[in-house]
């Protein structure tokens, strides 16, 4: 059985990725949704329609993506769902567990806490149960992404000596930030320059603690924007309890990862890169420790257009509709 797939926000670069994804996809037609007012006539291949509930019932219309701002987002889903689609939201709107939480993180009061308590998390590695009969799902931020798949094994596997804390270094390419144009990405302050921001601030930090399971004072993130243009590598800094070397730690990601599509896993000694995982679903891991001082390393990394965004987005929407989750990804 076939379906339509709607995607508002198809100009930005996530919704971009999205159609790219689809069109290759064998069993999903997208439709574009164009929920602004100057609906524009710009070519495209696809079929375009206004963003609304008639569109929805008159196009058949299983399931929407929304790659717009959680403002945006959450102006929309509520009708949506309502006309009978299903949403994948890529904003941070649905993330979080409680208005509070979203208040504190994101500095603007939450107006759907209703759907804000119904949505599920879509990080299907440790998600996958909620995702299939969920109408909502929020699709994770890129960073969290890769951290959780990064830490959370080392966690349940009680691994993490959590009174020295985790040290999680991001970078990301400077399309994490979206399209909209700005000074602090433009190609003159980007070029050959490396910078942090929102630091101890910032709003994907909670996503970590909520999946992970650590308390905010255990772990320290910095995001860092990289001079390219996608990817994103994240260097995480733990010490263990017990003395462990790399075999040990990898052994521990090869049993919780098992069966496991889109997590590769290096070999110890060996470190993924951006380059290994640029335009593809895959989040790589490599793993390395000094079992004489209890210092260990994980290095994660994805392409936050693909697992970080986009490609995270058509493996949930995979797994609402029945399909084998790797259908159009592989």
């Amino acid at each position: 059985m076939s379906h339509v797939a709607g995607i508002v926000g198809y100009r930005g670069y996530s919704g971009a990725e999205l159609v790219r994804i689809l069109e290759r996809h064998p069993r999903v037609t997208p439709i574009l949704l164009e929920h602004r007012e100057d609906f524009s006539a710009r070519p495209s291949t696809h079929r375009r329609a206004p963003c609304s509930p008639e569109t929805v019932r008159a196009e058949g219309i299983s399931i929407v993506f929304l790659a717009t701002p959680p403002d945006v987002s959450m102006e929309l889903a509520p009708a949506l769902l309502d006309a009978g689609a299903r949403v994948i939201d890529l904003s941070g709107a649905f993330r979080l567990r409680t208005p509070a939480a979203y208040s504190t993180w994101y500095n603007e009061a939450h107006t759907q806490p209703g759907l804000l308590a119904e949505a599920a998390y879509g990080l299907p590695e440790f998600c996958r149960e909620r995702i299939p009969d969920a109408r909502l799902v929020a699709n994770p931020g890129c960073y969290p992404t890769a951290a959780n798949l990064a830490i959370r094994p080392l966690l349940e596997a009680g691994v993490v000596d959590r009174r020295a804390g985790m040290v999680c270094d991001a970078k990301s390419g400077v399309s994490g930030a979206g399209r909209k144009p700005s000074l602090k990405t433009s190609f003159c302050e980007v070029t050959g320059n490396f910078s942090a921001y929102s630091v101890l601030n910032h709003r994907h930090v909670p996503e970590v603690l909520m999946i992970s399971g650590l308390e905010e004072r255990e772990f320290s993130f910095t995001a860092q924007l990289l001079p390219v243009d996608r990817g994103i590598l994240e260097t995480t800094y733990f010490r263990t309890p017990e003395p462990m070397n790399a075999a040990d730690l990898l052994a521990i990601y090869t049993k919780r990862y098992a069966g496991e599509t889109f997590i590769r896993l290096y070999d110890s000694g060996h470190l993924p890169d951006l380059h290994a995982v640029l335009h593809t679903n895959y989040c790589d891991i490599g793993v390395t420790a000094d079992s004489s001082t209890g210092r260990a390393v994980v290095v994660s990394v994805i392409d936050n257009l693909v697992k970080g965004a986009a490609g995270q987005a058509v493996q949930n929407m995979n797994l609402m509709l029945g399909y084998p989750e790797a259908e159009g990804l592989l």
